[in-house]
């Protein structure tokens, strides 16, 4: 039977068995500089508990494990629409992990506000109804000055696709196009030398696997 763990996320037999394969997933990716198609997602769980459909946090998971084959400083930029508390709270302590969230404001799980920053945490809580311009400004404003400063060895990408114009949950109002999610992309890849993404949110069947395929031509353009 099925266990419910917290409100948003539910466990059966084989949940983790899926985790484990997610994380190992992730942790390749970061390997090869590939895309890690996985689910369940990843940015919401904590050390110590699931959150939000997470499980595992599979983005933190590939860090310690590259920096336990060598890598330094490493970067994670999340444009997942929720922010990734489970990730801040991770690596809030920690100066060798850089972690920058673009996330709607107001939402689930109601972290990452202004004034939750330091200087290898950067959150920037963007206002409703938002598209491309104003992603990809902040993008380019607020967060790649950053990590450019830092020189991350790897930089991770917690690719969340639930800021789409198409989407559908609950008080998530972002208008990103399938266009936008190219450009944030190819413009987080020029930002460091190796650069893989782990794919968080975006639950739109019909239009995820065009925004999965728009982003994987910026990564490659980038």
């Amino acid at each position: 039977m099925p266990t419910q763990l917290e409100p948003n996320t539910v466990a059966s037999e084989s949940s983790l068995r899926a985790a484990l394969l997610a994380a190992g997933t992730a942790i390749e990716a970061g390997r090869a500089g590939g895309f890690a198609l996985v689910r369940p997602p990843g940015h919401h769980a904590t050390p110590t508990s699931a959150l939000g459909f997470c499980l595992l946090n599979n983005v933190a998971i590939a860090a310690r494990a590259l920096q336990a084959e060598g890598a330094g400083r490493i970067a994670i930029v999340d444009y997942d629409v929720h922010h990734g508390n489970g990730t801040q709270d991770i690596f809030w302590d920690d100066d060798s992990v850089l972690y920058a969230s673009l996330h709607q404001v107001g939402i689930f799980p109601g972290t990452g506000g202004q004034y939750e920053q330091r200087e290898t945490t950067i959150n920037v809580p963007l206002s409703p109804g938002l598209g491309d311009r104003e992603w990809l400004d902040a993008l380019e404003t607020q967060i790649a000055p950053s990590i450019q400063a830092f020189e991350p060895d790897v930089l991770l990408v917690s690719a969340g696709f639930d800021a789409h114009e198409d989407e559908d949950l609950y008080l998530v109002d972002e208008r990103v196009t399938e266009e936008g999610f190219r450009q944030l992309s190819r413009r987080v890849a020029a930002l460091a030398p190796r650069v893989a993404a782990v794919l968080e949110g975006g639950y739109n069947l019909e239009t995820l696997p065009r925004l999965v395929s728009a982003a994987l031509d910026g990564f490659a353009d980038g």
